[in-house]
């Protein structure tokens, strides 16, 4: 018998190291609204910190939606890097 897989087939996890905690708390809070709005209907978003170590767990029904998704969250989270260091 062959294990169900259950949610998407193709997932990328990226680990967003920052100097301190706050920065990495200032980031989440900048991205984390944008979890239910931008989400298509190919793609899921989901984000976890610990201390000053953000991920962001890209998931999709197929790699043209992975990347999509991760270019996506990649953008929004270089922008909120940027804008918590002014």
């Amino acid at each position: 018998m062959t294990p169900q897989r259950t949610g998407p087939p193709h997932r990328t996890v990226f680990r967003l190291d920052y100097p301190d905690e706050s920065v990495a708390r200032c980031v989440e809070r900048s991205l984390r609204p944008e979890i239910g709005d931008i989400e298509g209907d190919r793609t899921t978003a989901r984000l976890a910190r610990e201390g000053a170590t953000l991920c962001v767990t890209v998931a999709a029904d197929d790699l043209v939606a992975l990347r999509a998704g991760c270019n996506t969250w990649l953008t929004l989270s270089s922008v909120a890097e940027a804008a918590s260091q002014d």
